[in-house]
């Protein structure tokens, strides 16, 4: 039997790093399983924010891969100012503290390259996927977003060939968190809400990775719309037991308004309180780190105890979650951010290490650690509670009982949620 061709239309790809391009490098890892063949569309010149060259040996030799030229506003950015790399990356400054070439690339990205920066990429790729699609006789199409522009691809090839399109949103699109600071013009959010509506009511089918997100575009479109979350894979990295500290690590980007000011509040008290804490403790910052969350680390006389490790790559990621005594999730506190569920929320779950998580009231974060038992869940007003699971866990540690009991995790592995793809797409 013949496997049934799906294009995969990403900007993502290896050598990226991060968190965007995790998603598909699984899902096109275990389609054949599921008697579908994947082929990849991404550029070949793209200008990744952060790379991770290890990643590159997860793809399959037999993949076909198809790579085009992409123009990156990104790369003549840099020529004037470095701050446009930390904005490729979402890390954007208070307002009060953005300098004027920071206000004025953000207010060019914002509205002269509407979707987003990748927009230019559109019509080349549409030309070129037009006679690949027809000599292949591929019938289905996906597009994963952000960058939403790639959206914009299936679209116009969706109408062009009456291919089946299905768009898979990793974010929101105009309620996600950046959305706000890119100083939009009147005219330019109509622009963004128009192609977000055009999007999501002519694709055929949609995918989102939270609940949240559902309702949101349920309010939009009445096309089909599934969750698939992100998910775990189980990665083969040499470990040498646990920290000998009382670590706790956050991995990932850790952006200038992801800043609880609770928890450093209720660590400083912590290290003020307990001479045994204070000589254990170390907060580990493993990726790129705001520089307003920095300044409140300092702020509250943590500096000592922090270990700011800067980008590694994700098996060097995967092994700090292992050893790492305590692992650390945080949202930013807004109504636009319970609909975030990170990747790495995944990756920690199998861990097996506890995890505290920080977010808004109503996250689904929060229903997914409890109803797999793998931590806690906090909102930004939660001193008393906070202070005291983290005292609870360092005695835990000191009697070397710290650890946790997960449950029912077998539904969010890459495999079982690329089945749930998989039928998605042949129903």
């Amino acid at each position: 039997m013949n496997k049934k061709k799906v294009l995969i239309i990403t900007y993502y790809w290896p050598p990226a790093g991060g968190p965007g391009v995790q998603r598909w490098l699984k899902f096109v890892k275990y389609l054949p399983e599921f008697n579908i063949e994947p082929i990849v569309y991404c550029p070949s010149n793209a200008n990744y924010p952060i790379t991770d060259v290890s990643l590159v040996d997860q793809v399959s030799p037999d993949l076909t891969v198809l790579k085009q030229h992409i123009k990156e506003p990104y790369k003549l950015a840099q020529l004037f100012s470095k701050k446009s790399k930390t904005i490729s990356k979402g890390i954007i400054a208070e307002k009060e503290k953005q300098s004027l070439m920071e206000r004025l690339m953000l207010f060019v990205r914002g509205n002269f390259f509407i979707p987003d920066a990748r927009k230019n990429w559109v019509k080349p790729s549409v030309k070129y996927l037009s006679t690949y699609i027809k000599d292949f006789n591929i019938d289905t199409i996906i597009t994963s977003g952000p960058p939403h522009s790639l959206h914009l691809i299936g679209l116009e090839l969706q109408q062009k060939l009456d291919v089946t399109w299905i768009a898979d949103f990793r974010d929101p699109w105009t309620t996600i968190g950046y959305h706000k600071q890119l100083k939009l013009t009147s005219a330019s959010k109509i622009k963004h809400k128009n192609l977000e509506k055009k999007v999501l009511n002519n694709a055929n089918k949609i995918i989102v990775t939270s609940p949240s997100t559902k309702v949101e575009f349920e309010q939009i479109t009445t096309q089909p719309i599934q969750v698939i979350t992100n998910g775990y894979d189980h990665e083969k990295v040499t470990t040498f037991g646990l920290d000998k500290k009382f670590t706790l690590s956050h991995i990932g980007s850790l952006l200038s308004k992801r800043n609880p000011e609770v928890l450093w509040k209720v660590l400083r008290d912590l290290i003020n309180e307990d001479s045994d804490f204070a000589s254990n403790f170390q907060l580990n910052l493993v990726g790129a780190v705001g520089k307003e969350v920095l300044q409140s680390i300092e702020t509250h006389s943590l500096t000592s105890s922090l270990n700011s490790v800067g980008y590694v790559s994700h098996n060097e990621a995967v092994m700090f979650q292992k050893k790492s005594q305590l692992l650390l999730l945080i949202e930013i506190d807004s109504e636009i951010t319970k609909a975030i569920i990170p990747g790495k929320l995944f990756e920690y779950m199998v861990a097996n290490r506890p995890i505290i998580a920080l977010g808004p009231i109503g996250a689904d974060v929060a229903s997914i650690i409890k109803e797999t038992n793998t931590g806690q869940f906090f909102n930004y007003q939660d001193y008393d509670a906070l202070k005291l699971t983290i005292k609870q866990h360092f005695e835990a540690f000191k009697k070397g009982d710290l650890k946790t009991n997960p449950i029912g995790l077998q539904k969010y592995s890459r495999q079982q949620l690329t089945k749930n793809l998989a039928q998605f797409i042949n129903p």
